[in-house]
């Protein structure tokens, strides 16, 4: 779900670049499990963001203070710290109302998003690869919409959207910014979370059982918490490309997991925007990464 916010470190030795991978992968494949436990838990949106964040709020600042790295409570820590609840929050709504493809893919449109953002508020020039890309991830969304979906199932699509939107926002507000910065707006947006869906967990029926416990546990230790620490560490070695196109393990295990273990399965519409959003994200990362090689050999 959020790898386009990772940046290049400087001359990483062989080991590192092999250790971020490492990182990655198993980040990215925790982060596609976010699906089948949101699911499996029969609880309202808002009390699972909550409860899933506040775990990993804890996970998180452990880490922030087992690394001795000092909190900057700074405008754009908080400002990335607002959008990234965004993203926590629309990514279970989505999952609750629509498919778990449905929902992830259209979280992983960020780039697009990123790309619309940069040119109609920084007055970037869009290269006629990014105007492809865009034209064709708007293609594959709209399929999303073209299945026989009920209001509560186009609600969902909207919000799996809208988490796409979140993400690009919270890259365009941090850009390159120290790692103390960084990591105290991940921090402060899933803190955020907590208090926006923690009271929905005593105003709702939450039903507490083994199951829901368990799986709400797995969800703020493996899939949020952990996934954030492994991201930090593969930021700092790790290629953007690498970090991008292994990150697409997140879109691709999400939805396996949800039909092997809850039988749900996208639409054929869904399916081939999927597809059709994937390859162009894809694509798009890698020829961003050998146009931006050139231009840094010509430089």
């Amino acid at each position: 779900m959020e790898t386009i916010l990772s940046e290049i470190q400087a001359a990483p030795t062989k080991a590192a670049r092999r250790k971020s991978i490492l990182y990655m992968v198993v980040c990215a494949s925790l982060w596609s499990i976010g699906g089948i436990f949101i699911k499996m838990v029969p609880w309202n949106a808002l009390a699972i963001a909550g409860v899933r964040s506040g775990i990993a709020a804890v996970i998180v600042y452990a880490y922030i203070r087992h690394k001795k790295i000092k909190l900057q409570f700074v405008k754009s820590a908080f400002l990335s710290g607002f959008f990234m609840s965004g993203i926590f929050l629309s990514f279970v709504i989505a999952n609750k109302l629509t498919t778990a493809a449905n929902a992830i893919v259209l979280q992983f449109t960020s780039p697009v998003f990123i790309l619309i953002l940069s040119a109609v508020f920084l007055h970037k020039k869009c290269r006629r690869g990014d105007l492809v890309t865009v034209t064709a991830t708007l293609a594959g969304i709209s399929l999303f919409f073209f299945d026989q979906l009920t209001p509560g199932g186009i609600l969902g699509n909207c919000f799996g959207i809208l988490a796409g939107l979140m993400v690009a926002c919270a890259y365009l507000v941090v850009g390159e910014v120290d790692e103390e910065t960084r990591m105290t707006g991940i921090l402060l947006g899933q803190i955020f979370t907590a208090i926006i869906g923690l009271p929905a967990l005593f105003f709702t029926h939450a039903e507490i059982t083994t199951p829901a416990v368990l799986s709400i546990l797995a969800l703020g230790i493996f899939q949020l918490g952990i996934p954030y620490v492994l991201f930090g560490l593969a930021m700092k070695d790790g290629s953007a490309l690498a970090c991008n196109l292994i990150g697409a393990i997140e879109p691709l295990l999400n939805p396996v997991w949800v039909f092997l273990f809850n039988g749900e399965a996208p639409g054929f519409f869904a399916l081939i925007g999927a597809v059709i959003v994937v390859v162009a994200i894809t694509l798009w990362c890698i020829w961003n990464e050998r146009v931006s090689r050139l231009k840094e050999a010509v430089d």
